[in-house]
């Protein structure tokens, strides 16, 4: 593991009130966070060292949908006020790390998205439901943070999740995602562009599963992707 391999970083705001800042640019990267430890302890251990208000600068993405849930968790967590400013892009997982704040505000050209979790499997008819049923936990525990945040009902969440949702700041804060937009979106760091990439947020969440039963996994067994699969599935049925 890649021990200086951070995805966020943290910051002194230049003003005299010295408020933390915290910043979140790029994916949200599953390989310095599955499975280790150190890096989720470490970053709790940041978070709480200090005391006051929080600024957080969000521009990712997504990425891994377990690391976003623990950030989320832990910010819920901490005692004091958490404003999430979106001056790019909140996509995927990120959009959850985004539902921590006492406040989000974005851009005016900032943007939103939020969609059902993915994931990669490979195996038998077994495997395949397991991961159908993985999936569908881990959609209703993000359904969980949207609806916290938004007060919409779970069918309405479901849905735009469904159909892959992008928002702008003025629909976000239509929708209940954000309360406001952000006017001032100077940021002390250079804010770089990403684009969102279903990739990088597919991710492969039983492997991971697996790995952290199972110390010493077996060779992978050859198969073809569930996407695959149901294609050709489809193919047949019709």
């Amino acid at each position: 593991m890649a021990k200086n391999k951070k995805f966020w970083n943290w910051a002194r705001d230049a003003d005299e009130s010295g408020e933390r800042v915290l910043y979140f640019d790029g994916e949200i990267s599953d390989e310095t966070w599955w499975g280790d430890e150190i890096t989720p302890a470490m970053f709790k251990s940041e978070l709480f060292s200090d005391k006051g208000d929080i600024t957080i600068w969000l521009n990712s993405p997504g990425g891994d949908c377990i690391a976003a849930s623990q950030i989320y968790a832990m910010l819920m967590d901490y005692p004091h006020n958490v404003t999430v400013k979106i001056d790019g892009i909140a996509a995927s997982a990120a959009s959850v790390i985004a539902m921590a704040g006492t406040k989000v505000l974005m851009a005016p050209t900032a943007l939103m998205m939020v969609h059902n979790p993915l994931t990669i499997a490979i195996g038998d008819t077994d495997e395949m439901q397991k991961a159908i049923s993985m999936l569908d936990e881990v959609k209703e525990s993000i359904i969980n943070a949207y609806q916290v945040k938004t007060n919409q009902s779970r069918a309405k969440i479901s849905h735009w999740m469904d159909a892959e949702t992008w928002m702008n700041a003025n629909k976000a804060i239509e929708l209940g995602f954000a309360d406001g937009v952000l006017e001032d979106s100077k940021r002390h760091q250079a804010a770089p562009t990403y684009a969102f990439s279903r990739r990088a947020v597919t991710n492969s969440l039983l492997d991971k599963v697996k790995t952290k039963e199972q110390p010493k996994p077996e060779p992978e067994p050859q198969g073809v992707l569930a996407e695959s699969l149901q294609k050709r599935l489809n193919l047949i049925i019709h």
